[in-house]
């Protein structure tokens, strides 16, 4: 039994349900425990009923947490779901005892196969992280953090709740989006968990984590059903940044990283995880008609601004994004998928 937990509100929902979906497909045996951050959330996800899905209210998370409560008084609502981040598998470590390892997943992934081959590299190690792995082109990223906070494991012994508990305590005193005095959120406090921290292990696996910002290392070829990474198999991809732009039109956050959104990775990849987006919309849309979930699915979206008085202030700022959009379209930027039906191979919710 493989158990994972997660986080999201309600403008995140697809993604989310995205990521169930892609571990019911590939994962044969888990438990998936979602931390609600906020009661429409909560109230779609228990309509659901998912499988092998246990809910976490807010409130229940929150409750007789003075310090916690304490740090979300002095920062934004982002800032504050970082600060979550490691009370979340203490949480659950400190609840059910039967939770041997736990395993921090960022919403935005999405599973093409097994994560057994990242146990596997697990062992007996009481902590695993990964590392951002960056081109030489883009090591200055490292400012943000060596390592990702995508994929965190930490097993039930001393050493796991030793850096937990380190790293809320950090979170708790300073967690904010930005780069400051050696810091960045709750990720940059991860740089010295190798040395800081006892039995720490650095996730080796290519196809694990891969992303925009490092997806440039890598030879990307499938054969059969599968999508290979050089020579082993993409394992979960880090949807990082992924917007919809229109009802047609995606963009893919590869451009920030300097890559080039080639016609096997759109094929293989992006569209698989925008199928999956779409299916899941589609569903829950059907159960929850006044849900709003296609609105969430499009919460990102590139808004014309609002409230503007004058109408040539309009017209120039329409007139500004729909240049934007048709530069990002000649430069291969965005994605346009026109036939949006489901994958036949995806799994149920």
């Amino acid at each position: 039994m493989n158990y994972f937990c997660t986080y999201f509100d309600h403008r995140y929902l697809p993604q989310g349900l995205a990521l169930h979906k892609s571990l019911k497909q590939h994962c044969l045996s888990f438990k998936l425990w979602i931390l609600c951050l906020d009661s429409t959330c909560y109230r779609i996800l228990s309509a659901l009923k998912l499988s092998d899905v246990h809910l976490i209210a807010l409130e229940d998370f929150e409750r007789n947490d003075e310090e916690l409560l304490k740090a979300k008084q002095n920062r934004t609502t982002v800032e504050y779901y970082f600060t979550c981040t490691p009370s979340l598998p203490l949480f659950i470590l400190n609840k059910h005892s039967e939770v041997d390892l736990i395993t921090y997943l960022d919403a935005d992934l999405f599973f093409f196969a097994d994560p057994k081959p990242i146990f596997d590299e697990i062992t007996d190690h009481s902590i695993a992280i990964i590392a951002h792995r960056f081109p030489p082109s883009l090591r200055s990223l490292e400012r943000h953090g060596i390592y990702n906070v995508g994929w965190l494991s930490f097993k039930r012994d001393k050493s796991a709740f030793t850096c937990l508990q380190w790293w809320r305590e950090r979170c708790n005193e300073w967690c904010y989006d930005r780069v400051e005095d050696g810091r960045f959120a709750d990720q940059k406090y991860l740089d010295d968990w190798p040395v800081r921290f006892q039995n720490v292990v650095v996730l080796r696996h290519i196809g694990a984590d891969l992303a925009p910002w490092n997806i440039a290392n890598y030879q990307i070829s499938a054969e059969g059903n599968h999508v290979w990474v050089d020579d082993v198999p993409l394992i979960f991809f880090h949807f990082h940044g992924f917007k919809q732009i229109t009802r047609f039109i995606y963009d893919a956050n590869l451009a920030k990283y300097g890559v080039k959104l080639s016609v096997f990775v759109r094929r293989n990849i992006y569209e698989a995880y925008i199928r999956a987006l779409l299916d899941v919309t589609r569903r829950v849309s059907l159960l929850l008609p006044n849900a709003g979930l296609r609105d969430s699915l499009r919460g990102q979206v590139l808004q014309l601004p609002q409230n503007v008085s004058a109408p040539s202030r309009v017209i120039k700022k329409k007139l500004r994004w729909l240049l934007s959009l048709g530069k990002g379209l000649l430069a291969g930027k965005f994605l346009v998928i026109f036939k949006q039906e489901e994958d036949p191979r995806a799994a149920v919710l």
